[in-house]
């Protein structure tokens, strides 16, 4: 069953994005409410995707994302691991400087010691939380952008990355908590 969940999702990331997959994220992300500025909302959906293909170059996308992570591990692929496309998304868009958009980071099974810690980038209207935007996701399906309203993503119970970083120094399982992680 392992070896299956390993294997699962192989192969070179899909092609490119279509203009009408950017334009349904940036449909997604004015109906989150009134407020946000239309320009904001279309350009946060193309560097979402621009991102995504230019990280998937950078990393070396080849596998599906648990090869991908067991590569990275092993040190045979620079990076990958849904830390580093997190982290990479959130610099990506907070560049764009965005007044009606905010960028989150959360954390989905932290506190499971059976399934993985899996993180992510999210997109809200400035000043909503996390769980009223929507998770821009690269790494689930190994390069390909998957987005999601955080309220509807089954699959992830995301939870705010500073209150996981607190938790795990609070347990013992981090050494220490700082907005630079």
């Amino acid at each position: 069953m392992l070896l299956g969940l390993l294997l699962a999702g192989c192969g070179a990331p899909p092609p490119s994005s279509t203009p009408d997959d950017v334009a349904r994220l940036e449909q997604a992300i004015l109906a989150l409410g009134p407020g946000i500025d239309p320009e904001e909302a279309a350009r946060a959906a193309r560097v979402s995707y621009e991102a995504t293909a230019r990280l998937a170059v950078a990393y070396e996308i080849e596998d599906g994302p648990l090869v991908h992570n067991m590569k990275v591990n092993a040190g045979t692929k620079p990076r990958g691991l849904c830390r580093h496309w997190a982290e990479d998304m959130e610099k990506a868009l907070n560049a764009e400087g965005f007044r009606t958009l905010e960028i989150h980071r959360g954390i989905a099974h932290a506190r499971n010691p059976i399934l993985l810690e899996h993180s992510t980038s999210i997109i809200s209207r400035r000043g909503d939380s996390m769980y009223d935007g929507i998770v821009v996701d690269p790494w689930r399906e190994g390069g390909h952008l998957t987005w999601i309203a955080t309220r509807e993503d089954r699959r992830y119970p995301w939870e705010p990355r500073l209150a996981v970083l607190k938790w795990k120094q609070e347990t013992g399982r981090t050494k220490r908590v700082s907005r630079a992680d």
